[in-house]
């Protein structure tokens, strides 16, 4: 048998214990994720099994046990049609409303002909283009659709959207925000904000979809949103188009850099790199979507011109001061904050150190590789 063979057959032997693994833990009280973890610690090193792999499948079992309700959850077929379905979201939005059984068509651009057919027959019609066309679109759909269809959209500004969609449309109303790009595969993990429009009730089979494929729903009104909106994508999104264009500016090489980084540096590069991968069109329009984020980004810049003008006077006493005063206001969130950034760390560490493994397997030792492997490394501060 080659090593391939036995691979193959110890890994369909791992595959059929984890579903048992999984199905025990939906059946029963499920213990928490620290009492899995700190179980066999003395079992994993006897056998040699690296403490992060076992936290991986005890986190992976964990987080299947999310996805269980679309296997339970009966879908009554409805008739849906995104609008923008082959863009990014609206490809995302049309495979698994598709894959819930759902009968999904798609709508673009050079698809109004068939306008008729296409609105005049769904259940739902979900406006998944970009921002600046988003109240374009939802004046000219409205006009072909029935008055028991749900209209909905995706925009990432909700207050116009929704408030458009009431004008434009007398039937049932929602907006949605997916807090996630494209690049995920199904709903599972996945924040989705929802902001109820008009008869709420015709609207709950498209929420019991989401919830289903595992989406996790935060329902608030579309003020409260483009609230939140101004520092969870805002001032983040600037955050890190400044950061990379000041990096680009100054010549860095990223590539060397990341010889040198830490975990965290890796983590705000990619994030910063995955920002600069998607369209810029997109992104600037998000940032001057409303008055009130460029604002916001104004006052956001207002202080770091401010702590850069402490740190050029050398005044370390209130430098000090604005670091404590910042700490206070995030201290509830302390404990969580380093429990998740913690494992974002360690799982980062062990898959780099696989992927050195399997690009380089020469120039590495087997006890630093196996060492890397474990997530071992020296005590020292996080930068």
């Amino acid at each position: 048998m080659t090593i391939s063979e036995k691979l193959r057959q110890i890994d369909q032997t791992l595959i059929q214990l984890l579903n048992e693994r999984i199905s025990i833990l939906a059946a029963s009280g499920t213990p928490t994720i620290q009492e899995q973890f700190s179980s066999y610690r003395s079992l994993l090193l006897q056998a040699g099994v690296p403490e992060s792999t076992w936290n991986s499948i005890v986190v992976g079992c964990m987080s299947a046990l999310a996805s269980e309700p679309s296997l339970q959850h009966r879908i009554e077929p409805r008739n849906i049609t995104v609008v923008g379905g082959r863009g990014a979201m609206g490809c995302f939005f049309t495979d698994r409303l598709s894959a819930l059984g759902h009968q999904v068509s798609v709508l673009e651009h050079d698809d109004w002909d068939k306008a008729d057919v296409l609105l005049g027959t769904a259940d739902l019609v979900l406006i998944c283009v970009p921002l600046k066309a988003t109240l374009a679109v939802i004046r000219k759909v409205a006009q072909y659709l029935p008055p028991t269809a749900i209209l909905a959209d995706i925009a990432s500004t909700k207050a116009d959207a929704v408030q458009a969609m009431l004008e434009n449309h007398s039937g049932p109303v929602v907006g949605l925000h997916p807090m996630f790009g494209p690049g995920v595969n199904s709903f599972m993990g996945q924040k989705v904000v929802v902001c109820p429009g008009r008869c709420p009730d015709a609207c709950q089979w498209l929420l019991d979809s989401l919830e289903a494929d595992g989406g996790n729903l935060i329902t608030c009104s579309p003020e409260e949103h483009d609230r939140m909106m101004v520092a969870v994508q805002a001032i983040r999104f600037f955050s890190n188009f400044s950061l990379g264009t000041f990096l680009a500016q100054e010549g860095i090489d990223i590539g060397r850099s990341l010889e040198f980084a830490s975990p965290l540096y890796r983590t705000e590069i990619n994030t910063i790199s995955r920002l600069l991968a998607q369209d810029a069109a997109l992104y600037v329009d998000i940032l001057l979507a409303s008055k009130e984020r460029c604002e916001a980004i104004r006052r956001f810049v207002g202080t770091g011109d401010r702590l850069a003008t402490l740190l050029a006077e050398g005044d370390r006493a209130a430098l000090i001061a604005e670091f404590e005063s910042a700490r206070e206001s995030f201290r509830e969130e302390a404990a969580r904050s380093l429990k998740e950034s913690n494992y974002v760390i360690n799982h980062l560490s062990t898959f780099l150190a696989a992927s050195e493994i399997e690009t380089a397997p020469m120039k590495r030792s087997p006890v630093s590789s196996a060492l890397s492997t474990m997530g071992w490394c020296p005590n020292r501060n996080d930068f």
